[in-house]
C-alpha cells in the first residue's frame, strides 16, 4: 500500500488559519479529500494520512469525521491538550476511533524552544503509550536538541520528525541542522517524513537539485527503513503542485532497490503509524 504521509484539509476561515498568510493566498479556500483524491490518484498511490492544522479538540473531531467516511484517508494525527488535566480523557475519546494514529503539537509555534521539556507537555506525551499513539514533532533547527532530549525519555514511544525539521534550504545552510538531526536520529524509536522540503526553498527559483544535498543527509542519517514520503498537501501548492512534489522525491530513490522504495513509499507509513 502507498500512502502519503503527511497532508491537511480544511473549510478555510481567516479566524481559524491566521497562519495563512498573504503569501499564501492561493491556500485561502477550502481543501476536502474531494480535492486531494484526484491528486492521490494520478500518481498510483492509496491513502493518505491527514494532519492537524488547528489546535483544537474541533479539529481532531472533524478530521476523524472525515476519516470514517474516506476511503482515501487511512489516519489522522489530530491534537489534545497534551498540557491538560484532561488530556486523557480526550485520548481515551478519540481512541475509539480507529482511524487516530497519531498526536501533534506545533511545537514550532511555541516562544519557548524547550516547551516540550515542561512536566506537563511531557505527562502528556507518557499517556500516548497508553493509546498506542504515534507524536509528530513539528519544529524548526533550532529545537532539534531539546527534541532529542525528549526522545531519550520515551524510548518505546514512536515519534515521527515532519519536514526533516524545516532546515534552511533556500540559504543552503547545512552544518547546524544536519549535527542536531544525526543527533535525533540516533535513537531509533524516531522516524521522518520526507516532507515540507519545497517550502523552506527559494519559493520563486527552487529546482529539485537544492533538495538533494539535504536529502543526501537524511538518507545518511535515519536509513531507508525509517523514512516516509509525504506530500504536505496543500500547503506545496504555494510553490509546487502535487505531482511535482511527489515525483521530486520518488526520482531521488528511484535508484534504490524495490524493497527500500516500499518502504519509503509507504511500509513504514502503515508499520509506524499501525495503519490498519
Amino acid at each position: 500500500m502507498k500512502i502519503d504521509s503527511h497532508h491537511h484539509l480544511w473549510n478555510y476561515s481567516a479566524e481559524e488559519y491566521g497562519w495563512i498568510d498573504d503569501q499564501m493566498t492561493l491556500l485561502k479556500r477550502d481543501f476536502l479529500p474531494s480535492h486531494l483524491t484526484p491528486h492521490v490518484e494520478s500518481i498510483g498511490f492509496d491513502g493518505t494520512i491527514a494532519v492537524q492544522a488547528r489546535q483544537s479538540i474541533e479539529e481532531t473531531e472533524w478530521l476523524l469525521g472525515l476519516a470514517e467516511k474516506s476511503e482515501l484517508i487511512k489516519g489522522v494525527v489530530g491534537w489534545v491538550p497534551l498540557c491538560s488535566n484532561s488530556v486523557d480523557d480526550h485520548l481515551k475519546r478519540f481512541s475509539k476511533s480507529p482511524k487516530l494514529v497519531g498526536v501533534r503539537h506545533v511545537l514550532q509555534d511555541e516562544p519557548d524552544d524547550r516547551f516540550m521539556m515542561r512536566p506537563d507537555f511531557l505527562n502528556g506525551i507518557r499517556c500516548l503509550s497508553q493509546y498506542d499513539l504515534a507524536y509528530d514533532i513539528l519544529i524548526f533547527p533550532k529545537q532539534l536538541d531539546a527534541a532529542s532530549e525528549l526522545v531519550s525519555m520515551f524510548p518505546k514511544q514512536r515519534f515521527i520528525l515532519d519536514h526533516i525539521a524545516k532546515p534552511p534550504i533556500k540559504e543552503g545552510v547545512i552544518s547546524e541542522w544536519k549535527v542536531g538531526l544525526e543527533r535525533l536520529a540516533q535513537y531509533p524509536n524516531v522516524y521522518c517524513k520526507l516532507s515540507g522540503m519545497v517550502t523552506e526553498a527559494d519559493r520563486t527559483n527552487w529546482k529539485p537539485a537544492h533538495l538533494t544535498p539535504y536529502l543526501d543527509v537524511v538518507f545518511k542519517a535515519f536509513g531507508t527503513k525509517r523514512l516516509m514520503i509525504g506530500s504536505d498537501w496543500p500547503v506545496c501548492t504555494v510553490v509546487a503542485e502535487y505531482q511535482l512534489v511527489m515525483e521530486t522525491v520518488l526520482a531521488y530513490i528511484s535508484a534504490l532497490s524495490d524493497e527500500d522504495q516500499a518502504a519509503i513509499t509507504g511500509g513504514n507509513a502503515v508499520r509506524v503509524y499501525k495503519l490498519g
